[in-house]
């Protein structure tokens, strides 16, 4: 694809740029995508209608006697995000019977959001449905702009998609009208309870070249922060100002809070805004909250939000694997800010992030099958687990009452192409591994591998500037304590600086890079202050976290009544047949025995714990492949 979510204007103040072409031809994120384009994307058009979000469109539109159906006021945000998702895959794949059916059902769900527009620009059918509803009245809970943020965004990606101005034009109105009424010394000046306006204006900016709309943007990042939005209003519950990031100014903000999709949102809108602005001290604000939240907050699988109590961030290593929360719209959220400070930076460390969110806390989103999907993503299922959270269950679902999490990862994997590779002036840079073509910085590669089943990856340099330098840049992960490179067969004399190595020659058509990272199963302990899993193993391979699932051990085994032993070897084995073929890792464990005693399980210092007994082979599988057989406990962190 030569386009994606991110178009930087001419004069982005950032280290990168995106790829000006990106096509994942083979291995791993294909299939993914594959199942995305022929089962999940398709799928959207009849989910939308059976949850009524396209009779709410009917209903503002005076189409339909029915008023609004549903429970929640950003409905519309569901047929926005699936707008943008099909955008992408016919921007991907523009060809054929298959896209010419999906972009019939882009033509028609674009027309419904179209004739719900009201004359003045207005669109939310939640307000517009509704008997005595009041636009604008209740910016808690009301997620207007939050629901235009998706819809300007769709409508980006259909201009960049089809060329049409449909949809675009529905926006620009939108977008006005929000102009007109929101700022200082206008009818409203406040901020949206649920940020995402702020990032879709940016890009709107940058899509229309109307300036307006980036100081819109500017305008909702600062005022955030000042207490406009109280504590909640009458309209709903009070969770005070930290929720919706209003307890302080974004520039003062010493640790990311509140509702983590939220917070994520404000920080990828105000990433966009440091871009365009060149402005240094919210670049380095967002460098420090980027830094909080992984130092701190962030699960080993790369998801956040450790709280179902207000999907939030916790406290500092406040980690709990069986209370996880750590919903798949946040990992999103987290990758989409990671990738803006990947480019407005250059350093690797952000994308290393953005790997290993990608291949866990976010592939473990939906099914391999692509027909159900998490909302949260635990780290630990227990043995005979009773609880039960309606969407937050953990458990997959066709569909979500709330569902938000679906489409938004159908959105994510249709545009996943851009975010593989960047460019600037010198070079290319290749920041995730997939097969296939990728084009930056005046020259292309054709990437071949394996990966992350295997550790070898080939880059062909099929254009590169024939009279000048030009530097081909690869990210060594982070996981990687070592590596192998070599050009044409002959071991490369750079070495990796800051986690990019970097390949300066001139360059002729043909030559072939091979980089060979070290894909061997590891344990990794938890930092002690993450004081629920202190004591405890985890499993990783590559940039593969390891989770142990019942379907897979000896019969009758408890997972927790083992301990596992770390000193014996851990052995790979790829099974192609397993959840669509993975690598699975076999350790030995300790069968637990109890302890001697009576009734009461808290012994004295120097009473009978229990102790170790017979050994007990037990096989992990990749975390994303958990939940895909019948339910049961599962659990990444082992006692050791």
């Amino acid at each position: 694809m030569s386009v994606g979510p991110i178009r930087l204007s001419q004069d982005a103040h950032t280290a990168l740029r995106p790829p000006v072409m990106a096509r994942i031809t083979g291995g791993f994120w294909a299939a993914k995508r594959r199942v995305n384009a022929e089962v999940s994307v398709p799928q959207g058009p009849g989910r939308l209608e059976e949850a009524g979000n396209l009779a709410n469109l009917r209903a503002a539109a005076g189409t339909a006697e029915e008023g609004f159906t549903g429970d929640f006021p950003f409905q519309d945000s569901d047929v926005h995000k699936w707008l943008e998702a099909a955008s992408w895959q016919l921007a991907d794949e523009p060809g054929g019977p298959a896209a010419e059916k999906l972009a019939g059902h882009v033509a028609r769900l674009a027309a419904l959001v179209s004739d719900a527009q009201d004359a003045d620009g207005y669109v939310q059918t939640y307000y517009q449905a509704r008997p005595g509803a009041r636009r604008w009245a209740e910016l808690h809970w009301g997620h207007e702009l939050y629901c235009a943020g998706h819809l300007l965004q769709a409508a980006v990606a259909h201009r960049r998609a089809t060329g049409g101005n449909g949809l675009l034009d529905v926006a620009v109105r939108l977008a006005d009208h929000i102009d007109a009424v929101f700022g200082p010394g206008k009818d409203v000046d406040a901020v949206c309870g649920h940020p995402e306006i702020e990032t879709a204006l940016v890009e709107l900016y940058r899509e229309t070249g109307e300036r307006r709309y980036l100081d819109l943007a500017g305008y909702f990042v600062d005022r955030r922060g000042e207490g406009t939005l109280g504590d909640g209003g009458e309209t709903g519950p009070r969770p005070g100002a930290p929720y919706w990031q209003d307890h302080v100014p974004v520039r003062d903000a010493r640790a990311v809070a509140g509702h983590a999709v939220r917070q994520l949102y404000l920080l990828a809108g105000a990433a966009d805004l440091a871009a365009e602005t060149g402005d240094r001290e919210l670049r380095d604000v967002l460098v420090r909250l980027w830094e909080d939240m992984v130092a701190t907050k962030t699960y080993l699988t790369g998801g956040v939000g450790s709280r179902h109590d207000l999907e939030s961030f916790g406290d500092a290593y406040e980690l709990p694997s069986d209370r996880a929360y750590a919903e798949t719209c946040a990992a999103i959220a987290s990758i989409q800010f990671s990738w803006r400070m990947a480019l407005l930076t250059g350093d690797a460390r952000y994308s290393d992030l953005i790997e290993r969110t990608l291949f866990n806390g976010f592939a473990s989103g939906v099914s391999l099958d692509g027909e159900r999907w998490l909302y949260v993503n635990p780290l630990q299922v227990r043995d005979g687990r009773t609880e039960s959270h309606g969407d937050q269950e953990a458990r997959r679902t066709p569909w979500f009452r709330c569902a938000c999490c679906p489409p938004n990862v159908m959105r994510l994997l249709a545009s996943l192409p851009h975010y593989m590779a960047s460019g600037d002036a010198g070079g290319l840079q290749l920041h995730q591994y997939a097969s296939g073509v990728y084009a930056a910085g005046g020259g292309s590669v054709r990437v071949g591998t394996g990966y992350p089943w295997e550790g070898r990856i080939a880059v062909v340099v099929d254009e590169a500037p024939a009279e000048a330098a030009w530097t081909l840049s690869l990210r060594i992960p982070h996981w990687a304590d070592r590596y192998e490179a070599t050009v044409g067969g002959e071991a490369v004399t750079e070495r990796a600086e800051r986690g990019w190595l970097r390949l300066r020659r001139r360059w002729r058509p043909g030559e072939t890079v091979v980089l060979t990272l070290p894909l061997a199963p590891r344990l990794t302990r938890p930092d002690p202050r993450v004081d629920a899993v202190r004591g405890c193993t985890a499993i990783e391979h590559g940039p593969l976290v390891y989770c142990l699932e019942q379907p897979d051990q000896p019969a009758g085994l408890r997972l927790d009544g083992i301990t596992l032993d770390t000193g014996t070897e851990l052995v790979a084995e790829h099974r192609p047949r397993l959840l669509d073929g993975v690598t699975v890792i076999m350790a030995r464990a300790l069968r637990r025995t109890a302890p001697d005693g009576d009734w009461w399980p808290y012994p004295g210092a120097g009473g009978d714990v229990g102790g170790v007994g017979d050994p007990v082979r037990v096989t992990a599988i990749p975390y994303y492949a958990w939940a895909n057989r019948e339910a049961g406990p599962m659990r990444v962190w082992i006692p050791s």
